[in-house]
């Protein structure tokens, strides 16, 4: 994390924090949304079920995103946070403050996504 200034690792974590907090706000308003629904014809029920699937799938990804979020914050604490887990190269701060949970560097991430 030498490449990483003191400012700008306290500014990633801040980020990660306050968006760590979001989802958990979010998740928490989607969840006491009622998960039954009475009444109405076929269409509104169908369509009442098309919500409750997107709000279900919005939570499994917004779960996913707190797990990264978690383990950059564990990184950061470890001081191994800004370092690609592929090739060992630093990741450059620009990376890291548009996508916070990144851990791998440009180059690895394209390799990998071509893989897939």
């Amino acid at each position: 994390m030498e490449h990483l200034t003191p400012e700008q690792i306290e500014e990633i974590k801040n980020s990660l924090l306050e968006w760590k907090k979001q989802i958990l706000k979010e998740s928490k308003e989607a969840v006491g949304e009622p998960l039954s629904y009475e009444g109405g014809d076929e269409i509104d029920r169908a369509d009442t079920e098309a919500g409750r699937f997107l709000t279900l799938r919005n939570l499994d990804r917004d779960r996913k995103v707190l797990k990264k979020i978690e383990y950059s914050l564990r990184k950061i604490e470890a001081g191994t946070y800004g370092i690609c887990e592929v090739c060992g190269a630093e990741i450059p701060f620009e990376r890291l403050k548009a996508r916070p949970v990144a851990n791998l560097c440009i180059k690895c991430k394209e390799i990998e996504e071509e893989n897939e």
